[in-house]
């Protein structure tokens, strides 16, 4: 079987043509490695992902306490460290060739040039790897609320909250548009892209104690904050665990409308806030838009949900120790569960 044929079988390239997987082939280095050879480590800094053509490797992590552990073999036809392609960061695990191994490395610059040349193949893996981090993300925020005490014996969702529909829109407090440019998510727009992203938003003011949305809901817009907090919970059992408190310059609702499901999380204002709403049709033009101000948002969108995974992911390390140290067998277990889910962050298989 050709390296075409394999990965026009992994779900990452799917439906792509023929000349369209050749064209992705020629930004990659094909490489082949010995029984044995470290592909890749464990805390190293993270710019390519490797197509798995031929052989098999084992995905290890450290534990702990000290030493490794196996989580996952991987056959041909497996992508590893994709989510690099979108943003910098450090590997999770370390990837050994169980047998001699060949594959291609297809490295971020590569793949952000075949971005800038609005090349349709590399827009489609894009978005697939967003999903992927959307999905990803779903989950651990799942697992830590499975596994972690709640904040507070308070209802799931806010039974005195207001509603959404009793907020503020129109005219804000304060000049909002000329705050945006200090906002970490408009580092890289420049001035006419903040006044075209602007112009597809509505300012929307919560106040102290407003519900923005709720768990199960249909997701009808995602925001960005400008000014204030908004408070994130999951809910299980009829109690509240707080996932996160997002603060100037953060994204919120925007893994609902990508997935296209309900709100797997709700958000309340923590204190008074300042919002930018971006409705469903505006996101959707952005999220698969082609001009210079979707691009913008894609990549917003996609470091937003890479430091949102990274804290996701301390915060499981973190009950992966409480479990340990506690020291049972069901906490043994559950830290095992935590470890594996962990470790696995960033191997995908067809």
């Amino acid at each position: 079987m050709t390296a075409a044929e394999i990965i026009k079988g992994i779900s990452l390239f799917e439906g792509l043509a023929p000349s369209e997987i050749e064209g992705v082939l020629c930004v990659c280095e094909r490489v082949q490695f010995k029984r044995g050879a470290c592909l890749m480590r464990q805390g190293q800094p993270a710019d390519s992902a490797f197509i798995l053509e031929s052989g098999s490797v084992e995905v290890m992590t450290r534990l702990p306490g000290g030493g490794e552990t196996g989580v996952a073999t991987l056959d041909p036809g497996s992508v590893i460290g994709e989510m690099a392609l979108l943003d910098s960061g450090l590997r999770s695990a370390t990837v050994v060739a169980r047998e001699p191994a060949a594959g291609y490395f297809l490295e971020r610059d590569g793949f952000h040039m075949m971005l800038a040349q609005r090349n349709r193949a590399a827009f489609t893996i894009q978005v697939r790897i967003t999903q992927t981090l959307c999905r990803r993300l779903r989950e651990l925020n799942a697992r830590i609320i499975a596994c972690d005490a709640p904040e507070s014996v308070a209802p799931a969702v806010h039974e005195t909250a207001a509603s959404p529909d009793t907020a503020r829109r129109g005219r804000p407090s304060f000049d909002c548009r000329a705050f945006l440019p200090v906002l970490p998510l408009f580092r890289n727009f420049s001035a006419a892209e903040i006044e075209g992203f602007a112009g597809l938003a509505e300012v929307l003011e919560l106040g102290r104690g407003q519900l923005l949305f709720y768990q199960g809901e249909a997701a009808t817009a995602c925001y960005v904050v400008v000014r204030g907090a908004i408070e994130v919970t999951g809910a299980q059992s009829g109690l509240r665990h707080r996932v996160g408190v997002l603060g100037p310059g953060r994204l919120c609702g925007a893994i609902a409308l990508i997935e296209d499901r309900p709100h797997s999380l709700s958000a309340v204002a923590r204190e008074r806030a300042t919002l930018l709403e971006i409705g469903k049709a505006a996101f959707d033009r952005l999220f698969t838009g082609d001009d210079r101000v979707a691009a913008r948002f894609q990549n917003a969108i996609n470091h937003e949900l890479l430091q949102s995974l990274a804290r996701a992911n301390n915060h499981l390390t973190r009950l992966i120790s409480q479990s340990r140290i506690r020291g049972g067998r069901k906490d043994r277990k559950q830290a095992e569960e935590l470890q594996h889910a962990l470790a696995t962050e960033d191997c995908r298989t067809a």
